[in-house]
């Protein structure tokens, strides 16, 4: 049989039989798939240091007859270990992985294994704050799916002004204006920097971005659980 071999993040994993090992990766060019991984659990098996949370790992594995691949071998890539110093971010990285589970399909687009990467490297950055994390994980997210807002134009295709204030409309996600709204043009400036970062530490460097990620921080949530399984 061929062997293939990928970069994978594990987003699950589940002990099976008596020293097996189900786990769940994700990767940039092959998408989703549930892996076995024989005899992981055993004190000298080599597979177990390559498929650890919160890391990118080099693996080799063979497509069989089931819906299970089976893993051949495995090598740490990047592990992101600081996470685990922090018990806020460690619940953060659990909570990013089932939600890009719940989130993709098994055919997926390399740009979610990017996103995924991107965030648990920020996450294992302790001067970037959580919050700003959040922000981008789920703004991006939610652009990436194809469930992003209007960020040009109000919900009646005026383009946004800097001298009007608004809200927003979850069910054409749009703004629109509103004399008692929350929101400024400068807010979804904030939000465009958001959708076309790539990274998450050129969003900790924007002016202000404290103050705009509290005051988006609901907002954000309530467009990621219209629009995501989260």
């Amino acid at each position: 049989m061929q062997q293939l071999r990928t970069k994978a993040i594990v987003l699950s994993r589940h002990n099976y039989r008596e020293t097996d090992r189900i786990v769940n990766v994700l990767t940039p060019e092959l998408g989703k798939f549930g892996l076995i991984a024989k005899g992981v659990r055993s004190m000298k098996s080599r597979l177990a240091g390559g498929i650890e949370l919160f890391s990118v790992n080099d693996i080799v594995f063979i497509k069989g007859r089931s819906d299970l691949a089976t893993l051949i071998s495995s090598r740490l890539d990047k592990n992101f270990s600081d996470i685990i110093k922090d018990i806020e971010r460690v619940q953060y990285g659990y909570e990013i992985l089932r939600i890009i589970d719940r989130n993709t399909e098994y055919e997926v687009e390399p740009e979610y294994f990017n996103l995924l990467a991107m965030t648990l490297s920020g996450l294992n950055d302790s001067s970037l704050s959580i919050s700003v994390i959040k922000l981008w994980f789920l703004f991006k997210l939610l652009i990436i799916s194809g469930h992003g807002p209007n960020l040009l134009t109000d919900n009646h295709g005026v383009k946004l002004s800097d001298g009007e204030v608004y809200g927003f409309d979850a069910d054409t996600m749009s703004f629109f204006v509103d004399r008692q709204g929350r929101y400024s043009v400068n807010h979804i400036k904030f939000l465009r920097v958001l959708a076309i970062s790539n990274n998450p530490l050129i969003v900790a460097k924007v002016n202000g971005v404290a103050g705009y990620s509290k005051d988006l921080m609901s907002l954000i949530v309530l467009m990621g659980d219209l629009h995501l399984n989260s």
